[in-house]
Parts: structure tokens; sequence; C-alpha cells
């Protein structure tokens, strides 16, 4: 626990100088900071993990999971995981790639057994042939050249905005490609194989890619940006890109397992935080925004598979983030000592205090806060 003492002690640190009189390296003063932070910008619920070495050394749930019925959250409260599910489907797709069922450079045209626009969902991509460019490496990067969401075009329709693996745009819909690349193409049901390669793996007995009734007996509400409560969505289909519901303690697990690379080939490992494509747009959203800022070159700032890769003054770092109406989830991991912090919220204001938290916990780093969220300065 060396690790996270150290991490406590350079917390309460921060602390002191601001005001907060708690013993260096008492456990409290972490609880502290973390609930000082969610007072300020009145955020209802957050889970909080630490990783160091590759294992967990501190998970923790602050607040409610229910305001206006004052129940509290836990270590293993029902959360919706939000867009943590990539890395995890990610994760499942390199582990068919180690067993030789899936070339990651391959046109989903080979891989799928009629053409992409013949299944319903993407007939309207039938008059640009740009999906042949298609492969499961180019949607892992978010380089598809596709919305986010078809629901978010004008006219509802699916399309290409630049030609596939040119550049960054985090898309969604390319997930759900793959998603039927692997259903239709290799015949597995996806949210099988994420239970058994990936949660039962890393024993997250609390996370499903679709609703389980049992979920309801601890289950968080989430909170919108005015602090209005939204009701827990219950999935009954499962989408790789999203459906995941989860806890702070099998987080913490996953993201343990991820930097260790358990149950995938060290090459595979390697190519999942490795740098495929530079970024260069200012934010990540909106996703097709031509805004460019030349700042992303100076910390390497990339596509990995599932993940954004950046280098950091410790040396190559990786971070995700989940982001809805009412959910802010944020994992920000180095592979210098294997360290990451996991965040949890079951309210999106808790994204506004997410720099300041994992700076408390990691030091000062690279990490692009401005271009994950588009309201810092």
């Amino acid at each position: 626990m060396y690790q996270l003492r150290t991490a406590v002690i350079a917390l309460a640190t921060l602390f002191v100088l601001g005001g907060c009189t708690s013993s260096p390296g008492d456990q409290s003063t972490l609880d502290a900071g973390v609930e000082q932070l969610m007072k300020r910008e009145k955020v209802h619920g957050l889970g909080l993990a630490i990783i160091e070495e590759g294992q967990v050394v501190h998970v923790a749930a602050h607040g409610r999971r229910n305001a206006a019925k004052d129940l509290p959250l836990t270590t293993d409260t029902i959360m919706y995981g939000a867009s943590f599910a990539k890395p995890a489907f990610a994760y499942t797709v390199l582990q068919l790639v180690d067993e030789g069922r899936l070339d990651l450079d391959k046109s989903v045209a080979d891989l799928l057994p009629r053409p992409l626009p013949e299944y319903e969902a993407f007939v309207d991509l039938a008059a640009d042939e740009r999906w042949r460019a298609l492969t499961p490496r180019i949607l892992l990067t978010h380089t598809s050249g596709l919305a986010n969401f078809r629901r978010r075009e004008p006219d509802g329709k699916l399309r290409f905005h630049f030609d596939p693996g040119s550049r960054y745009g985090y898309s969604s819909e390319g997930f759900h490609i793959l998603q039927l690349v692997v259903e239709q193409g290799l015949g597995l049901d996806a949210g099988s194989e994420m239970q058994t390669r990936v949660f039962d793996r890393f024993g997250m007995t609390n996370t499903s890619m679709t609703w389980r009734e049992d979920f309801a007996n601890n289950l968080a509400d989430g909170y919108d940006v005015d602090g209005v409560m939204v009701a827990h969505h219950e999935w009954s289909e499962v989408a790789v890109d999203g459906s995941m519901d989860t806890s702070i303690a099998d987080q913490a697990r996953m993201w343990a397992g991820i930097m260790r690379g358990d149950g995938l080939a060290p090459a595979s490992r390697a190519e999942m935080v490795r740098a495929h494509v530079p970024i260069t747009s200012a934010h990540l959203f909106p996703t097709l925004a031509t805004e460019t800022d030349p700042q992303n070159a100076a910390i390497g700032l990339a596509a990995g598979l599932g993940v954004v890769v950046f280098r950091d003054t410790s040396g190559p770092a990786w971070f995700k983030g989940g982001h809805t109406p009412s959910t802010g989830n944020m994992v920000v991991c180095f592979e210098e000592g294997k360290r990451c912090v996991v965040m949890l919220a079951n309210d999106v204001r808790a994204e506004r205090i997410y720099p300041e938290l994992a700076r408390m916990i990691l030091g000062e780093t690279q990490m692009p806060w401005r271009w994950e969220y588009s309201f810092i300065d």
C-alpha cells in the first residue's frame, strides 16, 4: 500500500495549502479531498479507484446513488459504464486476433458473409464503396469517417464524412459495424464473449452488457448538468459501444487486468495502447469538427485500439472517457508503474472535477483535459 500512501500524502499536501488540516497519510484526507470537490460542483455520486503496479490498491464510493431517497452509493452499486464498454470490446476482439479468428487489417467485405450494405442497419452506405475500406483496426481507432451516431445527421442517415483511415473522428457507429463482424462473420454473441473473456476473467460479478434483475437492489440513477435525475436505463440488447452496467469495484478490476494484459499475448496488449493514428482535432466533441490543435503533436496524442494514447513525462500513457447527459466516467493510466486512476460517476457534473482529482492522485501530467472536455479553456 506504499504507493497509495504516497498518493494520499501528495493529496494532503495540496489540501493543506488550500486550508484542509487533515493529517498527511490518513485515508480520511483522500476522502475529504474528494468530498470537498464534489460539494463544490454539487456532484451527487462518485466512485474512485487507484491502481498501482497493475493491482487495485484503493476503491471507494462517495455520495448518493439516489439523492431524493438519500440512498448511499457503495463500491458495488450498479452504475452506467457508458463508453467504458468500448475498450472492453476491444480487449475481446484482440483475444480473437490472438486465436487467429480475426485479422485487424482485413476488409469487412471479407469478414462478413454478405456485403455490409445488405444488412438493414447499413443500407445507407450502399452507394458509397468506401465501406470496403473499413477494417477492425480502422473501426477500433475511430477513423471510419462515420458520425458518432446517425441520429445526429440532419436526415438521420449514415454517411462517410472522410475517407476511412485518414483521420480521427469518434464513432460509436464504427463499433456497431465491428459488432456485426463478430456476430455475423464469426457467428459469436458479442455480449457473451465480453462476459467470458473480460468480465468473468477479471472477477467482475456486477457487470453485464444487458440488464439483470438483481441490479435493481443497488442501482444508481443519473443526474444531468442541471442536477435533474435521469432514471437508469435497462438495456435489453447488447450494444458494444455502451450498454455496460457495472460498479466501481468491477471497473477497478477491469482496468487493473487490462493494465497487466491478462489473457492477451504481450504483442496484442502493446498494440492496444500504441499510437496508431495521430489525433489533430482540437476537441473530442463534436466528433466531425475540422478545427485542429498543434499542441496535440507535442504529447503524441493518437488513437489506440479503444483508448486514446499520449506521451507523458514518465513515458507512454492512455485514457478513456465515458459520457452521457447524466454520466461522467474517466480512466487515466500510465505504463510506468502500471498506474491508473478510475472515476465513475452517476452525475455528469463530476467531469468538472476530474482534472483536479486526477492531478491530486497522479501528480502533474500531460493528460489533455482540454481535448477531452470542451468546457475547459
